[in-house]
């Protein structure tokens, strides 16, 4: 199962960090690495086509209301 929101499809996002050093050439104080943005999954039991099932959803989708969970 992917890394991503069953309902709005939001996944991973790549970026850069940057090291902020106060001394030395600027190419080294500040060098940008390679690093990934992942999205908040929560995985909750809902109901899908009528039998409840596990699915991964953002914490956004969760707090707007967009999906029901089931009860137990």
């Amino acid at each position: 199962m992917p890394n991503t929101c069953s309902v709005c499809g939001k996944g991973a996002m790549s970026g850069q960090n940057i090291r902020h050093r106060h001394s030395g050439a600027w190419a080294l104080r500040a060098p940008r690495t390679k690093r990934e943005f992942k999205p908040n999954l929560q995985s909750v039991k809902t109901v899908v086509g009528g039998t409840p099932s596990r699915v991964k959803v953002c914490a956004k989708c969760l707090k707007a209301g967009k999906v029901a969970r089931a009860t137990a």
